[in-house]
């Protein structure tokens, strides 16, 4: 039995610690769901050192965010009168506090990742407790189901434990085989929600400013602030200067952000003074600020959205869910009675989703997909995933590794793909530092590595040339750990050295994006992608006017996004770098009038390298501009003849009652197969005009071979033969079914009425007067003879005299001509 651990400050978790213990000594899974302020971050770790299970074995503790983990084992540390590194630690990119007595390491879900695909037996460890996970990240997501794969088949031991404290606990209990749910209600103080509403015309930063002033006049203690991002955190902080108390303090806190920053935002604020921090999502969750009892939530957030039809992510600013607004209301009343501010208005709030969708139906899934190529599989259904990853991203992400040469054509994993998935870095960022480094660039690609995985280091110039001098040169500790934790890159790429080739930036920037090589096209500041979206750079940028660019991030829209950060490239690079992906070939283009023109382009992708007019080009190319240009107009506006107009309406008619083996000949479907039936009618064009009416009879000829054409005539004619002889032209397109207008005297005799199909469809018969009129329409030649004929006969006889009336038609002699003289 598992000896509970004493604790001094009483929370509600350890109330529930109990059953939890019993539970995880009953069997090796649990779900723990407990309300924010209960405890379960920094308690339930505790609880687990005296498990007799545990034995020697480490307990992990995974936080989404480095933040939380520093707290969390500070926090823990505290409470044993130690310091973080003893029997608590961390581990976090660029900050690891461990000894050989650390026992329970908090680490970021990323460091797991890397550390399971290292030590897939998990050696040494005896639990791992995924905090918030509600959050759904990729990694998180990734490490429970590596985790449990495990688990499986290999450590039966091993405990895991998902804590969260707005988790959809059934599912999750359902993932881990049914595991018991653990639930646990929170400390929280009473928190008075007020809504301010907010104006959707003006930006985010004045009305948070004012949201700002009426708290601090209104309320006492300190205020956390959410907002969407940096950008609007810096504004906002701008506006304020000089518009506060003396003893109120501004404390920015997101994740570009240096620990030592982090760290002092999130300290309480000194004696006589209140604390303003502007938070982004970071300090939603895993945080307690003290002496905040102040909330204001601009009710928005920033969040990643991958567009697998691009290969690009751009970040996009969405209201939050009311599960979040929840989240950022419980932080006024962690430790006293608080207010949230909420700028928007309260019928609003039923409007907001329920909850964020998990990231790894939104995320670039090139990582997961090479994690799980390390892993042993390319197939994520033999994994146990709480959601399983999208097709679209999933075939993207796997043609990206393709193209970086990480997975061979089998889908197999290559030396290559070792390579890159060795080190902790998105794959495009792993290449680049891999190919740098056999390049002599190693250390310079690594710290280019470093300032895309790291926002803020180096400023914001969107050159990434500025950031590399900034980030070489600037004496900071983040900037240290970073350009120490970019030489571990190098190192482990197999390179090593310490220059900086500033000026070899966009040659390095395009090995790690070669989709997003860019050209400029006329207007200054604005670029096609290799991959063929647009992008624009401002015009007051010096690299507004380069002729080619390296683009690492796009913001905005995938049409026609806005540059963050590039590099210039030379056309001679791009052709070095890229020369078994540059093609030479014919452009063909129609005029106006339907002449060609051409010229002869050397092309990367959608970047032209060169281009050259020509006068007579690859005719393989002609035909594709000529079949580019009908597809573009469409088929029906070809110059087709009358027989084959007709010829076309008598198929279909055919394949609406049941011919459907006969060719489908529809605009919609001709136009949809231009280069199966008619580009093989092209060769030797050199113009639109030339594809007339006698080219597109042979191109029907072959979709209608001899046997299908016989079936057609059988069933659908193109002409009744009537009792004269005259073949009078069936119409098969008129609404009301095929008909034919014929005048009624070469009808007589006639005692069966004309059909089609197998006698199955009657024709509908326009009987003429001898002078081309109308006089009736029928279904039923046979009853019109026997009833209104007599009437018909009547008048026409009077109007006619000179044709044949007879009584009973049925029994007279079909005519074309008028009565002989005399009878």
């Amino acid at each position: 039995m598992t000896v509970r651990r004493a604790f001094g400050t009483p929370l509600p978790i350890d109330g529930v610690l109990p059953d939890l213990l019993r539970t995880l000594d009953a069997g090796t899974n649990a779900v723990l769901v407990a309300e924010p302020g209960a405890g379960k971050t920094t308690r339930v770790p505790l609880a687990l050192l005296d498990a007799k299970w545990r034995k020697d074995g480490k307990i992990l503790v995974l936080e989404p965010r480095r933040l939380a983990a520093r707290a969390a084992a500070r926090r823990m540390a505290s409470e044993l009168g130690e310091k973080p590194g003893e029997t608590v630690g961390y581990r976090v990119r660029m900050e690891t506090r461990v000894s050989s007595r650390t026992r329970i390491e908090v680490i970021t879900e990323g460091v797991f990742t890397r550390l399971i695909l290292d030590d897939p037996e998990l050696s040494g460890i005896a639990a791992i407790l995924f905090d918030e996970f509600h959050e759904r990240s990729l990694d998180g997501d990734l490490g429970l189901a590596l985790a449990l794969d495990v688990q499986s088949a290999l450590r039966e031991d091993l405990r895991l434990l998902p804590m969260s404290a707005t988790l959809d606990a059934a599912s999750i209990s359902k993932l881990l085989g049914d595991a018991p749910v653990l639930e646990c209600q929170g400390r929280s103080f009473p928190v008075e929600t007020k809504y301010l509403g907010r104006d959707p015309k003006d930006r985010i930063e004045p009305q948070a400013v004012r949201a700002i002033r009426q708290a601090v006049s209104e309320e006492t203690g300190s205020l956390l602030v959410f907002l969407p991002g940096q950008g609007e955190i810096r504004r906002t902080a701008d506006i304020l200067s000089g518009r506060l108390p003396a003893n109120c303090q501004v404390a920015p806190l997101y994740g570009g952000l240096d620990a030592k920053a982090q760290d002092a935002a999130i300290r309480p604020a000194e004696d006589g003074t209140r604390k303003i921090v502007l938070a982004s999502s970071i300090a939603q969750t895993s945080l307690t600020i003290e002496g905040v009892c102040v909330v204001i939530d601009c009710g928005l957030a920033r969040v990643p959205k991958f567009e697998p039809q691009t290969g690009l992510t751009r970040l996009e600013t969405v209201r939050v869910s009311r599960a979040s607004a929840d989240q950022r209301r419980g932080r006024a009343g962690r430790t006293e009675p608080g207010v949230c501010y909420r700028l928007w208005d309260e019928a609003q709030t039923v409007a907001l989703p329920a909850a964020e969708a998990p990231e790894i139906l939104e995320a670039d899934l090139t990582g997961l997909v090479l994690d799980l190529a390390t892993w042993g599989t390319l197939d994520p259904t033999s994994l146990t995933f709480a959601d399983p990853p999208p097709s679209a991203a999933w075939k993207e992400a796997k043609s990206l590794l393709a193209d970086l040469g990480a997975l061979d054509a089998a889908g197999h994993l290559t030396r290559q793909g070792k390579a890159l998935s060795s080190l902790p870095l998105h794959p495009r960022l792993a290449h680049m530092v891999i190919e740098g480094a056999d390049r002599g660039l190693g250390y310079t690609a690594a710290l280019i590595a470093l300032l895309l995985s790291e926002p803020g280091l180096g400023g914001r110039d969107p050159d990434l040339r500025a950031r590399l001098r900034a980030v070489r040169n600037e004496k900071s500790q983040r900037a240290k750990d970073g350009r120490a934790l970019a030489s571990r890159w190098l190192k482990q790429a197999g390179g090593n050295g310490t220059g900086v080739e500033i000026e070899s930036a966009g040659i390095l920037l395009a090995l790690a994006y070669p989709d997003r090589v860019a050209q400029a096209r006329g207007q200054i500041g604005r670029f096609r992608l290799a991959n063929g979206r647009g992008a624009e750079l401002e015009r007051e940028n010096a690299l507004a006017d380069a002729e080619f660019l390296a683009i690492a991030e796009v913001q905005g829209k995938a049409a026609n996004g806005r540059v963050q950060l590039c590099a210039p490239i030379t056309r001679s690079e791009i052709e070095e770098l890229f020369a078994s992906d540059i093609v030479e070939e014919d452009e063909v283009q129609l005029t106006g009038e339907g002449a060609l023109k051409a010229r002869r382009v050397v092309r990367y992708k959608a970047v032209e390298l060169q281009s050259t007019s020509i006068r007579s080009a690859d005719p393989a190319a002609v035909e594709r501009a000529l079949i580019n240009e009908i597809r573009r107009r469409g088929t029906s506006r070809l110059p087709w003849s009358k027989d084959q107009q007709r010829l076309r309406k008598r198929v279909a008619y055919s394949r609406e009652n049941g011919a459907d083996d006969l060719p489908d000949l529809s605009d919609q479907h001709l136009t949809g197969t231009l280069d199966d039936w008619l580009q093989p009618y092209l060769s030797g064009l050199t113009s639109l005009a030339s594809v007339n009416a006698a080219l597109l009879g042979n191109a029907l000829a072959g979709l209608l071979p001899f046997d299908a054409a016989a079936k057609l005539d059988a069933l659908a004619p193109s002409h009744f033969t009537a009792p004269t002889g005259s073949k009078v032209p069936i119409d098969y397109g008129a609404a009301a079914g095929p008909s034919l207008s014929i005048r009624v005297q070469e009808l007589f005799g006639l005692t069966i009425h004309p059909s089609v199909c197998d006698g199955k469809l009657p024709l509908i018969l326009e009987l003429l007067s001898p002078a081309q009129r109308p006089i009736q329409i029928t279904r039923d030649l046979p009853g019109f003879w026997a009833g209104s004929w007599k009437d018909v006969k009547a008048d026409m006889k009077g109007r006619y005299p000179k044709h044949p009336w007879p009584d009973d038609p049925t029994l007279a002699d079909a005519t074309r001509r008028a009565k002989r003289r005399g009878t």
